[in-house]
C-alpha cells in the first residue's frame, strides 16, 4: 500500500489546530506553533509532488476507503493537475497568513482547520465527500469573520453563511439525485459512465442537476448577481481572513464548475453556456465599475475580485481548451495577487486604523517599500505584461474570442477599467501631499517583508515562465474538453 500523502497533508494542519487550541493564552507561542505546522504541510506537499507524474492518467496519489458502503460513499482522495495547483496555493498562502496575523490562538487554530478542509475539497474524488467538505469549510470561515472581524462582523458573517447554506442545500438535493440515479458517488466512475453513455440523463434532469451544482458554485465564487455577501464579508474580515476567503475558499466555486459541472453534465453545460457567459461579462464590467467608486480600500479590492471571478467563469464556459487553461491558471494568479493586496492593505490600515481611501496620501514619501510593493501587487491585478495576471487574462481572452468574440471584446474593456481602479487607488493613497499623520508612518518591517516577498516573487516568476504550471494544468483541461465535447480552441 502506498503512503497516504493526501491524508497526511490533511492531518498535519488538523493536528496543529488541536495543539494550538490547547496551548496557554500566549499568542506569540500559538503563532509559532501554528506556523511550524503550516510549514510542515508545505514540506509534505513538496514530497508528495515529487510522486506526481505530469500528464499521468486519472487522479494520482489516490486513496480510497469505504465510508458508508450502504450508499456507495467512500473516503476517496486524489489529485489531478488543477487540484494540485490549488492545493499548492492553499498550502503556500496559509503560513503567510499565520505569519501576518496577530489575532490569538483561536484565530490560528481556525486558520489551520480551514487549510485542512480546503485541501480535502480540492482532493476529494467522491462527490458526497466533496459536498460534506464544501459545506464544512463554511464553519471556520464563519468564525474567522464573526469573531475576529470588524464592528459589523456579526451581520457580515451571518450573510455569508446564509448565502452559502442556501446554495449548499440545493446542491445536496442534486448530489443525492445523481448518486441514486448512478448507484455511486465515485467521481471517476461517474465521469466514465457519462463518457461511455451508461449513465444517461434526459435533458431536463441533466439541466436541473447542473443547476443544483452550479448555483452553489456560483454563490461560493461568487458570480454576479450572487455576490452581495462578498463586500461585507471582506470588509469585516481581518487581512488574513480576507486572503483565505477570496484567494482560497472562493476558488472552490470555480474549481467545482470546471471539475463537476462540465464533466458530469456536458450537455447541460453547453446549454447554459450563453447565460453563464453573459453573467460573467456583466460581473467583469460591474465589478470594475463599482470598484472605481468605492471609498474604502478593502471594499475596492473585494469588487476587483468580483471582476476577476468573472474572467475565471468566462474562461471555464467559453468552451475552448485555451480559455479553460487560462481560467485554471487565473485561479492561482488571482490567489497570489489578491493575497498580496489584502496583506499590504492590512499593513497600511494597521498603521492608521482606517480603511477609508480619503484618509491617506503621500505614503510613498515615508514608506517607499510599502508603496512600491503595493504598486507591484496592483500591477499584477491589472495584468501587466511580465506578471502572472497577464498570462491568465491573455489565455482567457484569446480562447474566448474563438467562440464568443463579442464577450471577449467587452471583457477586454475590463482590463482597461482595472488600470483605472488600481492606479486611482495608488494615486490617492501613496502619492500627493502627505497627511499630517503620515510623517510618522514606518515602512515595512523585516517580518512584513518576509510575508509579502514570496507572493511577489511567485507573481513575477509565473509571469515570466508559466510553463511548469500550464504543463500540469493542460492534461486536465484536455480531458475536460473531451468529456464536455468542446470543439475549437488550440491547446495552450
Amino acid at each position: 500500500m502506498s503512503f497516504p500523502w493526501l491524508t497526511t497533508l490533511v492531518a498535519v494542519p488538523l493536528i496543529g489546530a488541536l495543539l494550538v487550541a490547547t496551548l496557554p493564552r500566549d499568542d506569540r507561542t500559538a503563532r509559532r506553533v501554528a506556523l511550524a505546522f503550516a510549514l510542515v504541510a508545505v514540506v509534505v506537499l513538496a514530497l508528495a509532488a515529487t510522486r506526481f507524474r505530469v500528464g499521468g492518467p486519472g487522479f494520482q496519489l489516490a486513496e480510497r476507503h469505504s465510508w458508508i458502503p450502504q450508499f456507495g460513499i467512500s473516503y476517496s482522495l486524489g489529485l489531478d493537475g488543477v487540484g494540485l495547483t490549488l492545493v499548492a496555493l492553499t498550502v503556500v498562502l496559509t503560513p503567510l497568513v499565520i505569519a501576518a496575523g496577530q489575532a490569538g490562538r483561536g484565530y490560528f487554530a481556525l486558520v489551520l482547520v480551514l487549510e485542512a478542509i480546503t485541501i480535502g475539497v480540492f482532493a476529494a474524488t467522491d462527490v458526497f465527500l466533496f459536498y460534506v467538505l464544501f459545506e464544512v469549510m463554511l464553519i471556520p470561515m464563519y468564525f474567522l469573520i464573526g469573531r475576529y472581524g470588524g464592528p459589523r462582523r456579526a451581520a457580515a458573517a451571518m450573510k455569508f453563511l446564509l448565502y452559502s447554506l442556501f446554495g449548499g442545500l440545493i446542491m445536496l438535493a442534486a448530489v443525492i439525485a445523481l448518486g441514486v440515479r448512478a448507484g455511486t458517488f465515485d467521481l471517476p466512475a461517474l465521469v466514465e459512465a457519462v463518457q461511455q453513455g451508461t449513465l444517461r440523463l434526459d435533458p431536463v434532469t441533466g439541466r436541473l442537476l447542473f443547476a443544483g451544482f452550479f448555483l452553489a458554485f456560483a454563490i461560493k465564487a461568487p458570480l454576479w448577481p450572487l455576490h452581495s455577501w462578498l463586500p461585507g464579508a471582506v470588509a469585516e474580515s481581518t487581512p488574513g481572513g480576507a486572503v483565505l476567503l477570496v484567494a482560497v475558499l472562493d476558488k472552490a466555486g470555480t474549481f467545482g464548475m470546471l471539475r463537476y459541472c462540465l464533466q458530469l453534465f456536458p450537455e447541460a453545460s453547453r446549454f447554459f453556456t450563453p447565460l453563464v457567459v453573459v453573467l460573467s461579462v456583466i460581473g467583469i464590467v460591474y465589478g470594475a465599475l463599482v470598484a472605481i467608486g468605492q471609498p474604502e480600500i478593502t471594499r475596492l479590492i473585494a469588487y476587483t475580485s468580483l471582476s476577476h471571478f468573472g474572467f475565471i467563469t468566462l474562461g471555464v464556459f467559453a468552451m475552448t481548451t485555451q480559455s479553460q487553461a487560462g481560467a485554471a491558471f487565473y485561479m492561482v494568479s488571482h490567489g497570489l495577487s489578491a493575497a498580496a493586496l489584502f496583506l499590504l492593505a492590512g499593513f497600511l490600515i494597521k498603521r492608521h486604523g482606517s480603511s477609508h481611501i480619503a484618509d491617506y496620501g503621500g505614503v510613498q514619501r515615508v514608506a517607499p517599500v510599502l508603496a512600491g510593493t503595493f504598486l507591484f501587487a496592483g500591477l499584477a491585478t491589472l495584468a501587466l505584461p511580465g506578471l502572472s495576471g497577464f498570462v491568465a487574462e491573455f489565455l482567457v481572452l484569446v480562447g474566448t474570442f474563438t467562440t464568443h468574440p463579442v464577450a471577449a471584446v467587452i471583457a477586454a474593456g475590463g482590463v482597461v477599467l482595472a488600470a483605472v481602479y488600481v492606479l486611482w487607488l495608488y494615486q490617492r493613497t501613496m502619492t500627493g501631499h502627505a497627511r499630517p499623520w503620515t510623517e510618522g508612518v514606518r515602512d515595512l518591517g523585516t517580518g512584513e517583508r518576509w510575508v509579502v516577498a514570496p507572493l511577489l516573487a511567485l507573481i513575477l516568476i509565473l509571469g515570466l515562465y508559466p510553463k511548469p504550471v500550464l504543463d500540469v494544468i493542460e492534461p486536465v483541461v484536455a480531458g475536460t474538453a473531451q468529456q464536455a465535447g468542446i470543439a475549437g480552441g488550440e491547446q495552450p
